[in-house]
């Protein structure tokens, strides 16, 4: 009975337990693994199922109950059905081979304008969403392709068969082929965030992950 009484105690100071966090591919690789092991070992016994997807699946999983938290951008979500924390701006830039004219002719050090692009081969991605209403939504409709799965998209890209945008932080570190270019114009960023449902509370399990999460970015971005 003892030990019943110590496991619930446990779980209501969230010591124990379980949250579930759905997340764009982006941040499961560069901002989540810290983190999760700052988080890990202040909370060692709480159990923490982590779910990959796009901006509106990371969306949808936190409209259904399916997580605990979501962390992307949250532009296909009503604002009032939301409690938003931004974390950070991830600028848009221009991902194409490192031999591409791109970066010999047209001086890449000081970023891209979209008018530029416009004679490459597009590859539309999810992210490309971020375009939309801006003057390079023209890119978006001209695209040669079509991809939703980050692998294929970087296949496409290093067999040069054209070129696409993405968020920085969705662009890996020391990358041997391609090279990852700012957008100037239209200056573009991803608004991440860290999202809960607004009128539903959250475990104690979940609120301190939230708050860890928040402390993490305003120490080291």
């Amino acid at each position: 009975y003892q030990g019943l009484e110590d496991d619930l105690q446990a779980i209501a100071s969230g010591e124990k337990g379980k949250i579930r966090i759905a997340s764009v591919p982006s941040l499961v690789t560069k901002l989540l693994p810290s983190v999760l092991v700052a988080y890990s070992k202040k909370y060692p016994d709480i159990e923490i199922v982590l779910i990959d997807d796009n901006a509106v699946g990371v969306a949808n999983r936190l409209l259904t109950g399916e997580v605990d938290l979501a962390l992307g951008n949250c532009t296909s979500i009503d604002e009032k059905e939301i409690d938003f924390t931004l974390l950070l701006a991830d600028p848009i830039g221009v991902v194409c081979l490192k031999n591409n004219e791109l970066n010999s002719k047209l001086n890449p050090s000081q970023g891209l304008k979209w008018q530029q692009l416009m004679t490459q081969p597009f590859i539309y991605n999810g992210t490309c969403r971020l375009l939309e209403n801006t003057p390079a939504e023209a890119l978006n409709r001209k695209a040669r392709y079509t991809v939703e799965n980050i692998t294929s998209l970087f296949s496409l890209l290093r067999n040069d068969l054209g070129i696409t945008t993405l968020p920085k932080l969705a662009f890996p570190a020391n990358e041997p082929e391609l090279r990852w270019i700012e957008l100037i114009e239209p200056s573009l960023n991803r608004q991440i965030g860290i999202f809960k449902l607004a009128n539903k509370s959250i475990s104690p399990p979940a609120q301190a992950f939230y708050e860890l999460c928040i402390e993490y970015v305003q120490e080291n971005y």
